[in-house]
């Protein structure tokens, strides 16, 4: 039975998708700190001396500062876990032999020509949250070469909070809901990604690789899907009518890519799996909370 790692927070999305669809060849060993509590990855002795007791076969990273608009006015506290704490993480799993899989985001682009970002596109992170991120990633191949880079985007789930559950919520509450229409992207089950991350894991696949839901849409689409098919569901009654806003008319702290599509063909194959499109992963999410 392989021992696989996990870094990350109980109350996350990922890391409680990774939970509930581990594999029943593997043995996944939650990477405590002392006692039962959280594993601080800022503190590179700590994450060193758990990694080195556990001598897992794999640890897959999903810790993240993930507070996209807050990094904003707290740079040092996502750079020390994005950044610091990805570096600190790579290089225990490094000293310990066992295969890291770590995951980023589409944050690390920027400007696009409206094609699918390849895995070796030009990075441009708009945001410190994608800096962070980006730096990250940097750390990780610098400390555990042979690692595997998961990018992601636009994750949701049943548990924890995201847009998805933030819409069903607003919706119930109000007439009407402006939502943007002019950032395109591909939204992600955190149960797909949980799949890709385990395939990565227990694979030894190694390299930049992407993963998302296929096919695309814009948050106003996904606004309207989540309306549509909560309504079919029984999850929502007399729900808001959804109006197209642009960005400017919506501003945050921390700016967002206008298209960050991956391109996810290539990493679908050395993964050996196939993504379903986000729709049927709503639809699917949708049904757990139903």
């Amino acid at each position: 039975m392989r021992r696989v790692a996990v870094a990350g927070s109980a109350r996350g999305q990922l890391f409680h998708e990774l939970l509930r669809t581990c594999p029943a060849d593997v043995e996944l060993l939650p990477l405590n700190g002392t006692g039962d509590e959280r594993l601080d990855i800022r503190d590179a002795d700590a994450v060193r001396s758990a990694v080195a007791a556990l001598a897992p076969d794999a640890l897959i990273n999903a810790a993240a500062w993930t507070a996209v608009d807050r990094a904003e006015s707290e740079p040092e506290a996502a750079h020390a876990v994005n950044a610091a704490g990805a570096g600190h993480l790579a290089a225990a799993a490094a000293a310990a032999d066992a295969h890291l899989v770590h995951v980023s985001t589409d944050f690390v682009f920027g400007a696009s020509d409206g094609r699918p970002f390849a895995t070796d596109a030009p990075t441009g992170p708009l945001s410190v949250y994608g800096r962070t991120k980006l730096d990250g990633e940097q750390r990780v191949r610098e400390a555990a070469p042979e690692a595997a880079i998961l990018r992601t985007a636009w994750v949701y789930s049943s548990h924890g909070q995201n847009f998805v559950k933030s819409m069903l919520r607003l919706m119930g509450e109000r007439d009407e809901l402006g939502v943007v229409a002019d950032q395109i992207g591909a939204p992600t089950w955190a149960r797909s990604l949980a799949g890709a991350c385990w395939a990565a894991a227990t694979g030894r696949v190694s390299g930049t690789l992407h993963w998302s839901g296929a096919g695309v849409a814009s948050w106003y689409d996904f606004a309207q899907a989540i309306r549509d098919e909560a309504t079919a569901l029984g999850l929502l009654e007399n729900a808001a009518r959804v109006r197209p806003i642009t960005t400017r008319e919506y501003p945050l702290p921390a700016p967002r890519p206008a298209y960050s599509v991956l391109e996810i063909a290539p990493s679908a194959a050395a993964l050996g799996l196939q993504p379903d499109h986000w729709r049927a992963d709503l639809v699917r999410m949708l049904g757990e909370l139903a």
